[in-house]
């Protein structure tokens, strides 16, 4: 067999696995654009001023008008509270399984209930806070209480995710960090966290995209409401996928409306957060010498 002939063989085969993997590619974009397309086609019916500014105080199933505004700042005030929760709890587990864990007893007992939390349905987390938080010391329903059941689910992809670019980060910018006579500490806040800072964003928008659509723990701890509440820590708090199973299950058109336009809000302040993430990132990269 000639070289010709083995490389024209090494070309066709080079072909067809990139064919493959454009199909792939395409088969896994299919859904998401169908989706994308199905909630933008139905959601701009009622994604307005007024659907942004206004809550569905006195607006009944069946009346015209009413909004998410309510639900809006619940659903941030939440995520905020999760992130606040379950991102330094998850960046400092995930340091320490990294830089001191070193494979022993504790560290691996930490890896194994991290990956049990990652298997964990929402709803469990949901029913541990409204057993302990609301029932057993008696404080009522509020968006800090859905915050908590919400940086349940969190914690594991943020301490996965970190852990994960901790490791990435070379092991000769820590030993020359050693040789200058730089403590461990120091080390780890100054040389290792600022190169994996990116990789760590990354991850917690990827936990905060994996809750911001949670209902099933919001039902349990955070209780409907179509008025305003500021306050997370105290009273019942609407949040956007609350509002969208509720007027999703209501049999007025006008209800259907505000529960696509409010699907389509979700996805919107999903992926401006991510563009923020994004912009944070690149602005703290190494590349603009920050």
């Amino acid at each position: 067999m000639t070289i010709q002939h083995i490389s024209t063989g090494r070309r066709m085969k080079d072909r067809f696995v990139r064919v493959l993997v454009y199909l792939a590619f395409a088969l896994a974009v299919v859904p998401l654009v169908s989706v994308l397309w199905l909630v933008i086609s139905n959601g701009m019916a009622r994604f307005d001023l007024e659907f942004l500014t206004h809550s569905m105080r006195n607006i009944g199933a069946r009346d015209a008008g009413g909004g998410a505004y309510h639900a809006i700042i619940g659903t941030l005030e939440q995520i905020l509270l999760a992130s606040a929760i379950s991102v330094p709890i998850g960046l400092f587990t995930a340091i320490y399984l990294v830089e001191y864990g070193n494979g022993g007893r504790l560290s691996r007992a930490i890896s194994f209930f991290v990956d049990v939390m990652t298997g964990v349905p929402s709803i469990v987390a949901g029913l541990f806070v409204l057993a302990f938080w609301i029932l057993f010391l008696g404080l009522p329903y509020s968006g800090f209480a859905g915050a908590m059941a919400l940086s349940i689910l969190m914690m594991p992809t943020v301490v996965r995710s970190a852990e994960e670019m901790l490791r990435l980060v070379p092991n000769d910018l820590r030993e020359a960090s050693y040789a200058l006579g730089v403590a461990k500490w120091r080390t780890i806040v100054k040389v290792v966290l600022p190169t994996a800072f990116t990789g760590i964003v990354t991850g917690v928008m990827l936990a905060v995209a994996r809750v911001a659509g949670e209902t099933a723990p919001l039902l349990l701890t955070v209780f409907f409401t179509d008025s305003i509440n500021n306050d997370p820590f105290n009273g019942p708090q609407m949040g956007l996928p609350l509002l969208v199973f509720d007027q999703a299950g209501r049999p007025s058109d006008t209800a259907i409306d505000r529960a696509w336009a409010g699907a389509l809000t979700l996805i919107l302040i999903v992926m401006l957060l991510n563009l923020v993430a994004r912009l944070i990132a690149w602005w703290r990269s190494p590349a603009r010498g920050r």
